[in-house]
């Protein structure tokens, strides 16, 4: 189709392109057949990520898109119908979307939260989540259960755990190549990365970051002679998981099996982000446990350093025991979660028309 599209369908396309992606990657793009009509082609990263486990991580982000333009479809009050083509590797699924008019549909009260939604890496408000915000969470995510870590003790062992996590982070080489690529140096925002100021150090560390991250070498110098891990892993990890409500798991009914569970999961992943957000909470990602945690169960080789493969093991070990092995197993996301304040730096997005594989204007 090589014409101009409905101002409708624009609009809709404007705020779904607004979904949450990891390290803002926005693996997807848009074909539109007529007005009522799309395809949405996913790709992944599994080949060049480390965190893109057969790529499960991708796929959460498609649901999140799918959501997000079903969301965005009733302020136009369409009903947005997906369905995964057949016949599609996983690797680059394809997504067909009819919108069709639904007559007495109202507009999702979460459509207000599409643009407002944001990750908040730095330190959020140790208030405890009000119970009815709680209630109000939990009932965003049929099929799933959120399981919560609270109170001083519960979040002080998340950070020690996350700030573990990110010790095999940052000590890994198959992750440099992510970590060198997703930043934005300098930058408040980014359209298609990770802002520097919204990384969540602070300016000396950022700095640090900057030059180690030129090469490998720089990086494993600075972590063998200079602890180059300690300022990070506190700014990152340590102290932002001390500062917040809560930690969360998001837990399925049962394990995940293929694209369409992990689909299901990034759509119920980003309501529950659009609610939160509509009740004034920011949250923060934080997945390198569940990734690295099936690598071990799975025995699936993820690095050639003995000592990030053992503490990899440890750490599995220690969210079984938690959670329990089921509850571990069926998990879909974890993150940390508060109330304000706002970032002031965030991700963007690309520009609508850079979204397109076909050459509608």
């Amino acid at each position: 189709m090589n014409s101009a599209i409905s101002a409708s369908l624009r609009r809709i396309l404007e705020l779904a392109r607004w979904a949450p992606s990891g390290d803002n990657t926005q693996p997807w793009r848009f074909e539109v057949l007529a007005d009522d009509r799309l395809r949405v082609f996913g790709h992944d990263t599994r080949t060049h990520c480390v965190y893109d486990l057969d790529g499960h991580a991708s796929q959460i982000a498609h649901g999140a898109l799918l959501e997000t333009l079903a969301i965005a479809a009733t302020a136009e009050g369409l009903h947005a119908d997906v369905r995964r083509q057949p016949g599609c590797p996983d690797s680059a699924p394809v997504y067909e979307v009819h919108l069709a008019p639904c007559e007495g549909l109202a507009a999702d009260p979460l459509v207000a939260m599409i643009e407002r939604r944001t990750v908040q890496r730095r330190a959020m408000s140790r208030h405890p989540l009000d119970p009815a915000h709680k209630a109000a969470l939990a009932a965003s995510v049929p099929g799933y259960r959120l399981v919560w870590f609270e109170g001083i003790s519960r979040r002080w062992a998340l950070a020690r755990f996350m700030a573990a996590n990110g010790k095999n982070r940052l000590t890994m080489p198959e992750a440099y190549p992510t970590h060198r690529d997703i930043i934005e140096w300098a930058a408040r925002f980014s359209e298609d990365r990770v802002p520097e100021r919204a990384v969540g150090v602070d300016p000396m560390t950022a700095r640090l970051m900057r030059w180690a991250l030129r090469s490998w070498g720089r990086v494993e110098f600075l972590n063998t002679w200079l602890a180059g891990t300690v300022m990070p892993r506190l700014q990152l990890d340590l102290l932002p998981g001390l500062r917040c409500a809560a930690h969360f798991a998001l837990v399925a009914e049962r394990p995940p099996a293929g694209t369409d569970d992990y689909v299901a999961a990034g759509r119920a992943l980003q309501r529950l982000w659009l609610v939160a957000t509509s009740l004034g909470l920011f949250m923060q990602p934080e997945m390198t446990p569940v990734i690295f945690s099936r690598y071990i169960r799975e025995g699936r080789p993820f690095t050639a350093v003995e000592a990030v493969r053992d503490r990899a093991a440890r750490l599995a070990l220690r969210m079984e025991g938690w959670m329990g092995a089921d509850d571990a197993r069926q998990t879909v996301f974890m993150g940390r979660i508060g109330y304000g304040p706002a970032p002031l730096a965030r991700s963007l997005r690309k520009p609508l028309s850079q979204l397109f594989v076909n050459g509608v204007h």
